[in-house]
């Protein structure tokens, strides 16, 4: 039986379009551009420090940060 994963989601969306290969850049979080031409980058992430190594590297890309919004763990989302 796997160890429950307690970490915050978070949702970061940024300005433009990001192909989903970035995930990787993105330590595996999910990339997805939407259609009001910005890009969903949404998943676990470790803590706070993770957290903002994440936004460093929205920086380093220079994507203009539209909303960093923490969304609940859709494992436990009731569907």
């Amino acid at each position: 039986m796997a160890a429950a994963d307690h970490r915050p989601h978070y949702e970061i969306r940024v300005a433009g379009r990001l192909p989903d290969r970035w995930a990787a850049w993105f330590d595996g979080l999910s990339v997805s551009a939407e259609a009001d031409g910005t890009t969903a980058i949404r998943g676990p992430v470790a803590d706070q420090a993770a957290l903002h190594g994440l936004l460093d590297r929205v920086r380093d890309l220079g994507l203009p940060l539209v909303a960093l919004t923490p969304i609940p763990d859709p494992r436990r989302t009731p569907r």
